[in-house]
């Protein structure tokens, strides 16, 4: 089963146990150390979502993670000698325990030595600027009222939710078959589709918030869809791809719907014209201009699906 985390990102203001902070760019990494609860948990292969307290940042997928050692400055209260201390900012004393509730201007302080990690994530980046609340993604925990900087989070939930969202992940699940759980679960592997995020960035900009073949839609259900097999390239050609809606990216990918190369419209294969949202399609122009590129992709596209056998 895909591991997902939900990781407290707050840059020079992210402390634990009265430390210094961290040194974060969420984009590309995630440092953190051996002072936090589930430090040793987190794995390569896991999904790694950061936040910082009010919404979702982004998200990707661990793709390694570098540990060391180092001395670390620890910070505590002078009466309790606990480090669950918080700085003020407009208040005086400056320091407050969240123990003993002492205030204090100045913590006592002693040095550690500490296993550092980092993880490397950036391939796959996705950015969750306005996407989930912080209310959202606590309860996507497996313990909502948890406090900890790095929190277990329900994989399943969280991709569904996205996915509503957004239409899209820059990766997907790929199951292994070779392990299996009583009960009819199997374990699953994260595949990185690298670059697909920014495959469909561009797609947006060059052609807009529309399906290539159904005309005008909401980016939440717009799919960067591939003229060709990736799976058997993992390439993005240029101009190798088209957006296109969901339902209609799936049908394409089985060749129920193509592009008929002779006369550049769209053919509904006839399983589907008893359908009539998609056989008012039949016989209709693509909504976007195509290049030649396009051209010859779904060509090959029309030649791999409909040619006889």
């Amino acid at each position: 089963m895909t591991t997902a985390w939900l990781v407290l990102a707050l840059g020079e203001k992210r402390e634990h146990g009265g430390n210094d902070g961290y040194d974060d760019n969420p984009a590309e990494h995630y440092s953190w150390d051996s002072t936090v609860q589930n430090h040793a948990r987190l794995a390569v292969g896991d999904v790694i979502a950061l936040w910082d307290r009010k919404e979702l940042i982004g998200l990707s997928v661990i793709e390694a993670i570098d540990t060391g050692t180092a001395e670390k400055t620890l910070y505590f209260c002078p009466q309790c000698q606990k480090t669950d201390i918080k700085r003020r900012q407009q208040r005086t004393p400056a320091y407050r325990c969240g123990q003993c509730r002492a205030e204090f201007d100045s913590p006592g302080q002693k040095t550690k030595t500490v296993t550092t990690y980092r993880s490397r994530h950036g391939s796959v980046w996705m950015d969750g600027r306005g996407l989930l609340s912080g209310a959202e993604l606590r309860a996507l925990c497996d313990s909502p009222k948890s406090q900890l900087s790095l929190r277990p989070a329900r994989w399943e939930r969280l991709r569904d939710v996205l996915l509503e969202k957004t239409g899209e992940l820059p990766w997907e699940a790929e199951d292994d078959e070779r392990t299996s759980i009583p009960g009819g679960h199997k374990l699953s592997n994260v595949r990185v589709r690298v670059g697909q995020s920014a495959f469909r960035a561009r797609l947006l900009r060059e052609q807009g918030k529309q399906c290539a073949m159904t005309g005008a839609a909401p980016a939440a259900v717009l799919e960067a869809a591939h003229l060709y097999s990736y799976a058997d390239t993992g390439e993005h050609h240029d101009f190798g791809g088209l957006l296109l809606r969901r339902d209609i990216h799936r049908l394409f990918d089985l060749g129920h719907i193509a592009v008929n190369p002779d006369s550049g419209l769209i053919d509904i294969d006839a399983s589907l014209r008893s359908y009539p949202l998609y056989a008012q399609l039949h016989g209709q122009p693509m909504t976007v201009e195509l290049r030649p590129e396009h051209k010859v992709w779904l060509e090959a596209h029309w030649l791999s699906k409909r040619s006889p056998t």
